[in-house]
């Protein structure tokens, strides 16, 4: 049967039972181990008893998106090493978490990055600007991971029509919702374990057998890829994708720059810091992140270029999904439908998993930060403050759904490369000014803040992202007026400067008393 006429690969009737009964299965676990209760912390996070092997593994559930597992691999099928950079930025990322984030962050904060930044500012304007670049940052992650769904969607399950792959994106919003509303934190931690350790057995597997097919030579296996591919062997050195023209050899360095800046501003993944007891347990989390996503990395670059030497770079532009089909389509050809309805469930069990962690850290923000404490003052009940936080889970889950559909056929790498972006340029500056710069005050804080934000909200708008490109959201127009794909390194640079100049300038004082408690806390944890 060929994967072309037929629009499809495996028995899309089997696929959708391995994935319908990972969904059952989660779901009477998340059921289970729920946090139903009124608690702000169960709820948040997990009663902070998770152990840093628990979180570690959980945080690189979190982190290895559908734009890692589909998105990375079908960049390195087709682009080559270019693709590859990908991976490099996700990874180098974590070292900036590792050394000057993740310790200091989970003993000054408790549920939210707006703790934090409104630790010693004026809790009312910063806690507004900490919640809507949440809100933004976390719906523009999860534009990619619907997008993701419609892809895998399409190719596994044979569904070909927009209203097709619209409903059944529908349905991975609202099974996600169901994790986020039932589960808290606990149940949405379970799904992300789980699904780390089902992609990790999976991409390790598919590695092996890939490589057994070419008598374990990586020599082998590139000299097919190249000779499988349009491109031939410039799919071997840099400069396929970027570097052919300064706009390109531009492009690349931004998106360099936000890949390996962002994920220290990633609220999702600052808010997994708080679900264990101590800055120690934090440390181990990262290290063990770290160590789990070098593994999936590794094979993603076999997997990737495994793609083009057996399926070939026309069948998968061909295929439904195009970038995002590589590794699907890698896994039919190695394995039949057997390994591809284990790809088609982890594939499934990738976007659910990242995209509940988004959802609840949205809704924690808005509801801790925005309801709790700035329309109430900060004297929200804790019973109140959860039934906020689930109806906005609900809201956060349509707004999904909605966006996935309208993305729908992008490449989701690229979109994830846009959502590190915004948080590198809103929420780094100001955390690492926060944590480290005592003169720093509220004006300096909304000036970061908004500057980066809306800096980068603007070049995004006016880049070949939304018009202007055969690629582009809306193909038809074209309204772009810059040339950058990723406007990391020009909005990043924006936010510094706005939070240095907002500090200087401004008339507000630092208290340098706070200052002081913020260091200690920081450092020891003590009085949190």
């Amino acid at each position: 049967m060929s994967v072309l006429a037929q629009g499809q690969v495996g028995d899309p009737v089997l696929n959708s039972v391995v994935f319908g009964a990972f969904v059952v299965i989660t779901l009477y676990l998340v059921y289970r181990v729920g946090s139903r209760g009124s608690s702000t912390s169960d709820y948040y996070a997990a009663g902070g008893g998770l152990t840093g092997v628990q979180n570690g593994v959980a945080l690189s559930g979190d982190f290895l998106s559908a734009a890692s597992f589909l998105g990375v691999a079908g960049a390195i099928a087709i682009h080559g090493y270019d693709g590859f950079m990908y991976s490099i930025g996700y990874l180098v990322a974590w070292l900036i978490n590792l050394l000057l984030v993740a310790e200091l962050v989970r003993n000054t904060g408790r549920f939210t990055m707006g703790d934090v930044l409104a630790f010693r500012m004026r809790q009312r304007p910063v806690r507004a600007a900490a919640a809507t670049s949440t809100l933004v940052i976390s719906l523009f992650y999860m534009l990619a991971q619907m997008a993701g769904a419609g892809a895998v969607v399409a190719l596994l399950l044979d569904v070909h029509t927009k209203g097709g792959q619209a409903l059944v994106i529908s349905v991975v919003g609202l099974i996600m919702i169901f994790y986020v509303l039932v589960g808290g934190m606990k149940g949405t931690t379970l799904v992300q374990i789980i699904k780390a350790v089902v992609l990790l057995l999976c991409v390790v597997l598919m590695t092996v057998f890939l490589l057994g097919k070419f008598g374990f030579s990586l020599s082998a296996l590139l000299e097919q890829a190249a000779a499988n591919n349009t491109k031939g062997e410039k799919i071997l050195d840099p400069g396929v994708q970027y570097g052919a023209t300064p706009i390109s050899t531009l492009d690349f360095i931004s998106l360099s720059i936000a890949l390996i800046l962002g994920a220290a501003g990633l609220p999702h993944v600052l808010m997994r810091f708080y679900t264990v007891p101590d800055a120690r347990q934090a440390r181990i989390s990262v290290v063990w992140t770290v160590g789990m996503m070098t593994v999936f990395y590794g094979a993603t670059l076999v997997i990737g270029y495994g793609a083009s030497a057996l399926v070939g770079s026309e069948r998968i532009l061909a295929a439904t999904g195009r970038e995002n089909a590589a590794a699907p389509l890698l896994a039919f050809e190695i394995g039949g439908t057997v390994l591809m309805g284990v790809v088609a469930a982890v594939a499934f069990a990738t976007i659910l998993a990242v995209v509940a962690g988004l959802t609840i850290t949205a809704s924690a923000s808005f509801a801790h930060d925005v309801y709790a404490n700035i329309l109430r003052r900060g004297k929200a009940d804790p019973v109140s403050e959860v039934r906020v936080a689930r109806v906005t889970a609900i809201v956060i889950g349509i707004l999904a759904i909605l966006g996935g559909i309208l993305a729908n056929g992008q490449n989701v790498a690229f979109l994830v490369a846009l959502a590190f972006a915004f948080a590198a340029s809103a929420n780094l500056s100001t955390l690492l000014y926060s944590l480290f710069w005592k003169r720093f005050n509220t004006t300096g804080t909304l000036w970061a803040m908004y500057g980066g934000l809306g800096s980068c909200l603007v070049l995004v708008f006016f880049s070949p992202v939304l018009s202007g490109a055969p690629t582009s959201i809306l193909s038809g127009v074209d309204f772009h007026l810059f040339p950058l794909s990723n406007p990391g390194i020009i909005s990043i640079p924006i936010s510094f400067i706005a939070g240095y100049l907002g500090t200087v300038l401004s008339r507000d004082k630092a208290d340098p008393a706070k200052a002081r408690e913020m260091e200690v806390r920081a450092l020891t944890g003590i009085g949190r």
